[in-house]
């Protein structure tokens, strides 16, 4: 998918989301917020006050026509484009994988394998269970729920990008049994797993035991999610 098309595509899942929404002004602040633009930055590159975007955001002002929206839209848009574009190749390689934005939140690949342990430190993740690889070539970060309720296990295997030595980060995690029951019926396993949102002491009982078997590594992280994934940007 071409940078135009992938761009054209966000726009419209952005426009699409506002219009329908119960309450467009928070869903304006939603998309604002995960590109990471304060209501001053984007106010600036509208030409408008601060107060407008906060008025619109807040529901202060009537719901926002479809001319607002693509304003609001192409702004938050060209902002992204001028920092190097980040959010918008995360979108398009979470749309070239074939997977909904609320299915996969990130897929990478790396130029080149990184320390295993280098990842881990970029989510503030600690490991509960060793495996048998020290690098990895990419990541994907999965909705843990929708993942392995709506994909088939050829869906899910098309969750390795394009190697299957990456770390599959699962979100929405209560204990680990279904993600790690998950890894048990799709073969190959990845190099790395891990549970985003509990800590070694919520982490189900048969979680490391599971892992060493199938010999990935296995970590949990309670980083906020947009933290995690800010961090993994950072990455290579």
């Amino acid at each position: 998918m071409t940078d135009h098309a992938a761009r054209r595509e966000l726009a419209e899942k952005m426009a699409g989301e506002v219009v329908v929404s119960d309450d467009p002004g928070a869903t304006l602040r939603k998309w604002r917020e995960e590109f990471g633009v304060t209501g001053t930055e984007l106010a600036d590159e509208l030409a408008v006050s601060a107060s407008v975007v906060s008025d619109y955001e807040s529901g202060r002002r009537e719901s926002p026509g479809i001319g607002v929206v693509r304003r609001f839209v192409e702004g938050l848009l060209d902002i992204d484009e001028r920092r190097g574009g980040d959010r918008l190749r995360q979108f398009a390689r979470v749309l070239s994988a074939g997977f909904e934005s609320d299915i996969v939140h990130d897929l990478r690949e790396y130029p080149a394998t990184i320390p295993l342990s280098r990842f881990y430190d970029a989510i503030g993740a600690t490991e509960v269970a060793e495996g048998r690889a020290t690098t990895i070539a990419g990541h994907t970060v999965i909705n843990s729920i929708q993942a392995i309720t709506r994909l088939s296990s050829e869906e899910f295997y098309r969750l390795y990008g394009q190697s299957t030595n990456r770390a599959l980060v699962f979100t929405e995690v209560t204990r680990g049994e279904s993600p790690l029951v998950a890894m048990r019926v799709v073969t190959p396993t990845p190099s790395a797993v891990v549970l985003h949102g509990i800590d070694p002491d919520e982490l189900w009982e048969h979680a490391p035991k599971l892992a060493q078997a199938d010999g990935f590594s296995l970590a949990v992280t309670t980083m906020e999610l947009e933290a995690m994934l800010e961090g993994l940007r950072e990455l290579p």
